[in-house]
């Protein structure tokens, strides 16, 4: 086998272990991870105690939340939810809300996608505050006993099977007439 000398041979595995993100140059992700730090929350300074406020709710709800507050909208809302991821890596059990004026993202290992996706539906109000409180509401909100429904369906279904396996049962028998004959024995097309 001869050697090419344009084959430069690359150390390493040949795939890649995790997908990029896509965090906006204009984000300064190390001034957002050192003010989440400090205080739980990421934002302008304005909303920043109210903020505080839904965080210590959360936290009373053993709920361990961050809020991250973008003064801007991002191209697509996919940056917010790589912003939550970044942030989320550096707290264990934690739930990251990040909000943009008209996106959201979140980032969570306590809460299911499908809860942190209807928080976030119920979160984009265009005011930090306001929406940091509904998907807090949400997080609380009793989830829908599924498990329970598909338990009791599966049983109604069986019931159901077994029921019209019985009557099936019981109508292919030839029924006895009240004096003992067998009904249609006296029809001269069966005796033939």
């Amino acid at each position: 086998m001869t050697e090419h000398a344009s084959f430069v041979p690359v150390p390493g595995p040949q795939t890649i272990p995790f997908l990029p993100a896509y965090i906006p140059q204009d984000i300064d992700m190390t001034a957002i991870k050192a003010q989440v730090a400090a205080e739980g929350v990421s934002a302008p300074p304005a909303v920043v105690p109210e903020l505080l406020q839904v965080v210590n709710e959360a936290r009373d709800d053993g709920i361990n939340l961050k809020i991250v507050v973008i003064d801007h909208n991002p191209p697509i809302d996919t940056p917010l939810r790589d912003i939550a991821t970044v942030v989320g890596a550096d707290y264990k059990d934690a739930t990251v809300l990040v909000l943009s004026p008209s996106y959201v993202g979140t980032y969570s290992t306590q809460f299911p996608r499908v809860t942190l996706e209807a928080g976030e539906d119920i979160s984009k109000t265009g005011n930090p505050v306001l929406s940091a409180h509904n998907f807090l509401n949400e997080l609380n909100a009793p989830e829908f006993p599924w498990s329970a429904l598909t338990i009791v369906l599966l049983v109604v279904v069986l019931a159901a099977a077994v029921g019209t396996r019985i009557m099936q049962v019981r109508s292919a028998r030839s029924p006895l007439a009240a004096d003992g004959s067998v009904p249609g024995a006296d029809d001269p097309a069966r005796t033939g």
